[in-house]
């Protein structure tokens, strides 16, 4: 259905008047004609009757008004959905369980009145980046190693520097300490299935393991959370680096134990990416409120990669 035609029905509905629809729509009074005899044959029925005072609504015309303004409100809302500046501020947020998610659930609570539309895109930096770029999203949080090319349009901050926790079950050794060192998991087995042997958390899970003499066991097929977390409850060997703001929950039957890192604690930084000149006006927002949020968490004591981020 003619969209165009749909919206002059209505116009001359509310206005009682081919020419002042005319005038509100900027059209000659025959283009309005014309509009309105198209869809009265698209719709084999007679929407008005003329008549001395101007166009009175038949009962065809009465039935078709209700439904022609729903049509004009969900074409305006399909249209806000994805256009920059008027949908929604769309984030990858890359996984719901991480720091990430954590820092714009809080976000949104500072601004509960915002609409906000979480995605995790399934991709790596680069297929992120070039979202971003598309205005496929507004914003995304990545690790960005300093010799990545990046595109003229594209912005970057450091946001989130993200200490890790061992996680284990409460047969494995290292189950009753307060805090541990690096240098003390050399020689425990720290399972990471599914950890991809490519990308810029390879790089950084790489370079840690070659720095403080971890063994890092990729292999073995992925199950889920759920499943990880059941092998850890019923292990005495197996352990796994957790994000200090990651969330996981579990029986209490389980009695999972999360360890703080420290002395150095590693970090893994995460940048904010987003789109010189986006007009999106809440992404200002965000990475103000961003900002904020990294200053009141700085960090001492800590071990980042080589790689650490550029600044922008």
């Amino acid at each position: 259905m003619d969209l165009d035609a749909v919206r002059t029905f209505v116009t001359v509905a509310d206005t009682g008047q081919f020419q002042e629809a005319a005038a509100a729509l900027s059209l000659t009074q025959q283009a309005v004609s014309k509009r309105i005899a198209t869809l009265e044959k698209d719709l084999a029925v007679r929407l008005f009757t003329r008549t001395a005072r101007g166009a009175r609504l038949t009962i065809d015309g009465q039935a078709f008004l209700p439904h022609a303004r729903e049509l004009l409100r969900v074409a305006e809302r399909a249209d806000a959905s994805v256009r920059p500046g008027r949908r929604a501020l769309r984030i990858d947020v890359v996984n719901r369980r991480i720091a990430t998610a954590v820092l714009l659930q809080d976000f949104y609570r500072s601004r509960p009145d915002l609409e906000l539309d979480v995605v995790t895109l399934d991709t790596d930096v680069d297929g992120a980046i070039a979202a971003v770029e598309a205005g496929t999203i507004d914003a995304t949080f990545h690790g960005v190693p300093p010799d990545r090319n990046l595109p003229d349009t594209i912005e970057i901050s450091l946001a989130i520097e993200e200490p890790h926790e061992l996680f284990v079950g409460p047969r494995h050794p290292l189950a009753g300490a307060r805090t541990v060192r690096p240098e003390q998991l050399a020689g425990h087995r720290i399972w990471m299935p599914g950890l991809s042997a490519r990308g810029e958390v390879a790089d950084y899970y790489a370079e840690l393991a070659a720095v403080f003499g971890l063994t890092i066991d990729m292999l073995g097929p992925v199950f889920g959370n759920e499943a990880m977390l059941d092998e850890l409850a019923d292990s005495a060997d197996l352990a796994t680096l957790v994000g200090e703001n990651s969330r996981y929950m579990w029986p209490d039957s389980y009695d999972l134990r999360r360890i703080p890192i420290r002395d150095p604690s590693p970090i893994y930084p995460l940048s904010m990416i987003r789109r010189t000149g986006n007009p999106h006006p809440a992404l200002a927002e965000l990475r103000a409120f961003v900002t904020a949020r990294r200053s009141r968490a700085a960090r001492t004591g800590v071990w980042t990669p080589a790689w650490t981020h550029r600044r922008s």
